[in-house]
């Protein structure tokens, strides 16, 4: 622990290690584990090493880094407006370095203390009180305090505010039937922070009090929209872009939208953490085509590129100067259905569509095989709650069945919609459509530019939609697919689902919670909502001047410890 004296182990915590020892557990799943429940990253290394023999060794630094330069990224440069509304990680990485979070997952998937220096969840897991950081200032000269982490907490839970967090945090939230129906007859359910959710309890803690257990709240605290924001946000205008205050390295000194952003280092002195590096960072915006970045990069214009796609991989590999960086994710594409529009409100025609699925040839098809088959659930392998359920097989003859029992006999022609970039979306569409024609389901598919895709992606009835990683399965689909929440794409509505999906993030013991996750994922899958072909691995390319950097599966930017060599 950070401090023995004010904080006290949970008492799950001496089982985990007794679970580690048996073999029941992976040493990655204890190190999880235990830091959520507010261990330490150092003490849970420690104590794994103690049960395993097995000590963690920091990798060694190949040279001394050296101080100053510019770090110039090609990538997306995007509003930059009211951090809780983001809804691309690509928004976060241009403000990453000036607004910081209260907790950070690393490209281990292991969460550690951040703004939030330490934290202790009842032995129940619904009381967590977390510690913020002592001497933390934002670049106005304020303090950090509880209040700033306190009134982040009431935005992201009030539904004026328009933020994705409202799902993540559902344990912290109540519904109420206002009385009002909509036009389908189905009645109006409002939800808002629960009273008392949210304690102050002195300058530096809060107390968060929740409706029901939930294990991971300090994992949900590094989602890309839960970036902390000075209290007076919305007093001082609410846009970020026009007045940067944060906590972190660095200070913004240009942004246009589409064109570039610039990032200069603030004095030292003035920030409570490590001394970064990189004088400047600057992201420059080369457009949706994904070759003008990776020309960019050839042509030594930027020193990385956000993203490198699979079909670059061979033009990156023959590039001298170039590294290539590979992550292992849950980042993914579906093919989601809205279960309140026909025909897709009819179980079976979604079924038909997701049943004419061969996953691992869809994957060699449109991915190149880089990446796993996924399964018509959300839940991926990397995912630690991840419970694997038979395996799917392409079924033309009962899909014809489904289409003939829903009033289809001779078939169904559909559309999707989905993006123009990167190719692998229209590709793995493409090759859908094709596996659905023997079924007689026959797919006209519409390539959309992707900003007027992002515009209707909510909206319409039949969409294929990509999806970033997040460190856990339960995160996506209290974002996703719980009922009523913003991202909830396919409208999907089903409260034996919403009740399953509660009781596993509250269940503490891995094996069980794998149990649960099983019949989570059953429900999700029988319904039919997503039709999900794969899981795919991340790139990225840079010069061999940049050292220190690693590929997040999120692809989020951590570049502290980045420098030029």
């Amino acid at each position: 622990m950070s401090d023995k004296s004010k904080t006290k182990i949970h008492p799950a915590v001496p089982e985990l290690a007794n679970q580690l020892a048996k073999g029941d557990i992976d040493r990655r799943e204890f190190l999880r584990t235990a830091t959520l429940l507010g261990v330490s990253a150092s003490a849970a290394y420690a104590m794994a090493g103690g049960v395993t023999g097995s000590q963690f060794v920091p990798s060694a630094q190949a040279a001394t880094p050296k101080k100053g330069g510019n770090l110039r990224c090609s990538m997306q440069v995007q509003r930059m407006d009211d951090p809780a509304t983001y809804d691309w990680t690509q928004m976060s990485n241009q403000s990453r370095p000036i607004l910081e979070y209260l907790t950070i997952t690393g490209p281990d998937n292991i969460t550690r203390p951040y703004l939030c220096e330490r934290w202790e969840a009842s032995d129940d897991l619904k009381t967590w009180t977390m510690h913020m950081r002592k001497g933390v200032k934002w670049s106005n000269g304020d303090e950090f305090t509880a209040e700033d982490a306190a009134f982040n907490f009431k935005r992201w839970l009030d539904p004026k505010t328009g933020s994705s967090n409202i799902g993540l945090f559902s344990s912290m939230v109540t519904e109420t039937d206002t009385g009002k129906k909509d036009k389908d007859g189905k009645p109006i359910i409002s939800k808002s922070m629960t009273s008392g959710a949210v304690e102050v309890v002195d300058k530096h803690t809060i107390r968060l009090n929740l409706n029901r257990a939930e294990l991971a709240v300090p994992e949900n605290l590094y989602n890309y929209p839960t970036a902390i924001v000075h209290r007076r946000f919305e007093d001082e205008g609410g846009d970020l872009s026009k007045n940067p205050v944060g906590t972190g390295p660095y200070a913004l000194k240009e942004f246009k939208v589409g064109e570039k952003v610039v990032l200069a280092k603030r004095n030292p002195k003035d920030y409570w953490g490590d001394e970064v590096y990189l004088d400047q960072i600057t992201y420059i915006d080369h457009g949706d085509d994904p070759s003008a970045g990776l020309a960019a990069l050839a042509s030594d214009q930027v020193d990385l590129i956000y993203e490198g796609f699979v079909e670059q991989l061979e033009v990156i590999g023959s590039l001298p100067n170039v590294q290539l960086y590979e992550a292992v994710t849950a980042q993914t594409g579906v093919a989601r259905m809205q279960m309140d529009k026909k025909p897709f409100d009819d179980v079976r025609v979604r079924t038909a569509v997701r049943i004419c699925q061969d996953h691992q040839r869809l994957l060699d098809i449109a991915y190149r095989g880089k990446g796993a088959p996924a399964e018509d659930h959300h839940v991926a392998p990397v995912h630690p709650e991840y419970a694997k359920l038979p395996a799917q097989k392409q079924d033309y003859a009962r899909a014809k069945k489904l289409l003939a029992d829903a009033g289809h006999p001779n078939g169904i022609d559909l559309k999707i919609d989905c993006k123009k970039t990167p190719s692998w979306e229209p590709a793995l569409a493409q090759a859908m459509a094709e596996m659905c024609k023997p079924a007689g389901i026959r797919i006209k598919i519409n390539v959309m530019p992707d900003a007027q895709y992002w515009k209707i992606w909510d909206k319409t009835p039949f969409g294929f939609t990509a999806w970033t990683h997040r460190p856990l399965g339960v995160m996506v689909l209290n974002l996703g697919y719980r009922s009523g929440v913003p991202w909830n794409e396919s409208h999907y509505n089903n409260p034996a689902f919403d009740s399953a999906l509660d009781v596993a993030g509250a269940t503490l013991d891995v094996e069980e919670r794998r149990k649960h996750m099983a019949k989570v994922e059953k429900i999700l899958q029988d319904d039919g909502v997503i039709a999900q072909p794969l899981w795919r691995s991340v790139f990225a390319a840079g010069t061999k001047r940049v050292q220190g950097y690693e590929l997040h599966p999120t692809i989020y930017h951590q570049l502290g410890k980045v420098w030029l060599a």
